[in-house]
């Protein structure tokens, strides 16, 4: 299996930031079924990191989130 085939491109919105990246999903499984098989933080790759409404703080190779700050966690490229 080809390395992208396993990236799931997804945006993530806490109170403060909007994360857009990719987590490592396993075909066929739901981002629900990620989140609630998920540590204390999740793995985001390919990161940007934006105010909720504004201007880019920065992008890196890796971040890992604190799933207890998420609100809301959507796939697709938002």
């Amino acid at each position: 299996m080809a390395e992208d085939e396993s990236k799931t491109r997804v945006t993530i919105l806490t109170a403060n930031y909007r994360v857009k990246g990719n987590i490592n999903l396993l075909p066929g499984a739901r981002v629900t079924d990620y989140m609630t098989e998920a540590k204390e933080f999740i793995a985001v790759t390919d990161a940007e990191v934006w105010e909720v409404v504004g201007r880019q703080v920065f992008t890196a190779p890796f971040i890992n989130v604190n799933r207890d700050h998420i609100q809301i966690i959507a796939p697709g490229p938002h």
